[in-house]
């Protein structure tokens, strides 16, 4: 019983910790309630319990509680694995004696298990490490050079050795300075703290360099006190150095020996023709063996031919004719197996090479290289020239031709690059002295109020900026971010005025709805906004595009409002009456009676008027009558106009005339450029 009824009140207690998540009505809600009520960062404990019911209730919100979790537990595992590997990166930095081997290690196998190498604190330990390790290998680095210098040094004594003994004093001091340099330095890697880390046999070959160089220091600087003593005193002994003492013998009178002459080499031994022909019959042998294997496909078969052929080389190679060798040659090719037998190939790649290095200035009239094409043609020959070198023997005499042709041709590449880095200081120079002239102009015309002319120097010196020429990347990228604020700030008023302008417009657009929307059309109204809006055409340029939309949005409600007027008008006049046609043709035909000046004809035309105007139907008019000849007028025909030619010619009735509001807001009353095509409004230039 106590359980059963304190379920109910933990389960309260939980929907009131989770912000209602347990009596929320639906899915979506719980979810976001849960995720809101995670987002407070509550305890783990509470986390289980309230996934451990709401896991039966809904899986979907229960699912978030669960991510959750597992995150808390991986994090929580990451810890402990950071921890360890902490541990084990702290006792590698505390030993005196660093295996860069079992850093790098480290690293990989923290890796592997999962660490966060990326979060603290296992972020400043491997930089630590590889600081280090770093610190190990310059100091092995640095070991080495030490060495290559005390070989170069006990060289420059030899040298000295060769040369009189008087350039030897001159040079003492100065060698006794570097030993004494040379001692210290060894002395200063010797002390590093990072020692102790460097493989043992780095120590030993640093010492041993230390004893040679002070032996022969010593020997050196013996044998020149020797030699000076003995060119004061005749008496004294000459020193051991040969050429010191024949110039010491020669100084004092004595006779000096010659040196004998070097012995004359023997001349090579004859090969024996059997021997030369049982060389051949082996390296055919193994050749027709090779061949056949390649020739039927056995690809071990081959390779181990391969093999038996080039030991067979190695002992009878030099005895081999040349057209053995070059079917050598093409059956190690054919077998894939080159390597060791290139020597015949690497000589014919070499001179190919060296005739096209000597042919790149050789080219004729109007086909010579450019200075990059010329650049890139000498890259691809010397690096074909060391793919030759990696199998051959050297050949030094090609590669002097070569060298030299290669150099020669350079000379090119080196004019080119002159130019090249002259014209790009020169646009460089031309790019910062725009800018400068764009900033002086932009705070020169910074009020400025013709914006046409305006845009049209902002064009201008956007066109000079493309056309200033090409400069590298690296100088491109350090002007174009200046360009770009020195040319901003030069548009900044423009692009100031062209927004208001734009607005004006949006209002004028809104003016004119309006006035299109209103029972009855103003013209003056509709020919002041187009003026204004032909104004602010004219005076704040837009870009075309969206010029032409502005005014297709201002042209377009009163279009529609002539439209409209123009049917009402046509819906109108289709609406008179017969008596109305009559009476308007009477009035329109005795118009044409007072332009005329004929009192009969304005009598007759009064009276239709008077007739219309009472209703009574007109009688008809009388049918033309035309002179003898044929050729002119009927007689009367405009006089006895009737009432019916009236009605005919004019069409309308006076009684439905135009009212003078009709005919002020109809497109008669607008000038003529501006009547009945007023829709037509004419787009500002």
């Amino acid at each position: 019983m106590t359980s059963n009824s304190s379920k109910p009140h933990d389960l309260q207690a939980l929907d009131s910790l989770t912000g209602g998540a347990f009596t929320a009505p639906t899915s979506g809600e719980r979810a976001s309630r849960i995720r809101d009520w995670l987002a407070s960062n509550p305890a783990p404990e509470q986390m289980q319990e309230v996934f451990k019911e709401l896991s039966g209730r809904d899986k979907g919100a229960a699912r978030l509680l669960r991510e959750k979790l597992d995150e808390l537990k991986r994090a929580k595992g990451q810890e402990a694995i950071a921890a360890e590997w902490a541990q084990k990166a702290e006792g590698l930095l505390g030993q005196s004696k660093l295996n860069i081997a079992d850093a790098l290690a480290w690293q990989r196998d923290a890796a592997k298990a999962g660490a966060p190498l990326s979060r603290e604190p296992l972020a400043g330990l491997k930089a630590r490490l590889a600081e280090r390790i770093k610190g190990i290998e310059d100091l092995q680095h640095r070991a080495q050079v030490h060495r290559e210098a005390a070989v170069l040094l006990a060289q420059r004594f030899e040298v000295l050795s060769t040369k009189g003994w008087k350039d030897a004093q001159v040079a003492e001091e100065s060698l006794r300075t570097d030993v004494t340099h040379w001692q210290q330095q060894a002395a200063d890697i010797a002390a590093d703290a990072n020692w102790t880390s460097l493989d043992a046999k780095f120590a030993p070959q640093l010492e041993a360099s230390k004893a040679q160089l002070l032996v022969v220091s010593d020997a050196f600087h013996s044998a020149l006190a020797q030699a000076i003593a003995a060119a004061a005193d005749a008496a004294a002994p000459l020193p051991p150095v040969p050429v010191w003492a024949d110039e010491l013998r020669a100084a004092r009178g004595e006779a000096v020996a010659p040196k004998a002459a070097a012995p004359a080499r023997p001349p090579a031994p004859k090969v024996d023709p059997a021997v030369r022909a049982a060389a051949q019959e082996a390296v055919q042998a193994a050749l027709a063996k090779l061949e056949q294997e390649t020739a039927e496909g056995h690809g071990k078969a081959s390779a181990g031919a391969a093999a038996a052929l080039r030991a067979v080389l190695k002992e009878h190679g030099k005895l081999v004719e040349a057209p053995l060798e070059a079917r050598v040659h093409a059956a190690l090719v054919a077998a894939g197996e080159l390597e060791g037998w290139q020597r015949w190939s690497a000589d014919k790649v070499r001179e190919d090479l060296v005739a096209k290095a000597e042919g790149l200035l050789k080219r004729p009239e109007g086909q010579a290289l450019g200075g990059r094409k010329m650049q890139e043609t000498l890259r691809t020959l010397r690096d074909q020239w060391k793919q030759a070198d990696q199998g051959g023997v050297p050949n030094h005499a090609l590669w002097k031709r070569f060298d030299e042709a290669c150099n020669e041709a350079h000379k090119v590449v080196e004019a080119w690059l002159e130019k090249v880095r002259a014209d790009a200081a020169e646009h460089r120079a031309l790019r910062v002295a725009l800018i400068e002239e764009v900033k002086a102009w932009a705070a020169e015309h910074a009020g400025a109020t013709d914006l046409k002319a305006h845009n049209r120097a902002l064009h201008q010196f956007a066109d000079r900026w493309r056309d200033a020429g090409h400069v590298g990347e690296k100088v491109f990228a350090e002007l174009q971010p200046q360009w770009n604020e020195a040319f901003g700030a030069a548009r900044a008023p423009f692009e100031t005025a062209q927004k208001a302008s734009i607005e004006r417009r949006q209002a004028m657009i809104a003016e004119a709805t309006e006035l299109g929307a209103q029972p009855v059309l103003r013209i003056d109204a509709v020919k002041a906004l187009q003026q204004r809006w032909q104004a602010e055409a004219q005076g704040v340029p837009l870009d075309r595009r969206q010029e032409q939309k502005l005014w297709d949005a201002f042209r377009a409600p009163i279009d529609e409002a002539f439209n409209r007027k123009s049917a009402e008008r046509e819906k109108a006049s289709a609406a008179m009456s017969e008596r109305d046609r009559h009476v308007l043709n009477a009035s329109k035909a005795l118009d044409a009676a007072n332009a005329s000046g004929d009192a009969q004809k304005i009598r007759a035309a009064i009276a239709q008027l008077e007739a219309a105007l009472r209703g009574e139907v007109p009688p008809p008019a009388p049918a033309p009558q035309r002179a003898a000849s044929g050729d002119g007028p009927a007689v009367g025909a405009t006089e006895v106009a009737g009432p019916d030619q009236a009605a005919a010619e004019f069409g309308e009735s006076a009684e439905q005339a135009p009212s003078p509001s009709d005919a002020e807001a109809s497109p008669a009353a607008v000038p003529a450029h501006e009547s009945a095509a007023a829709p037509d409004l004419v787009a500002p230039a």
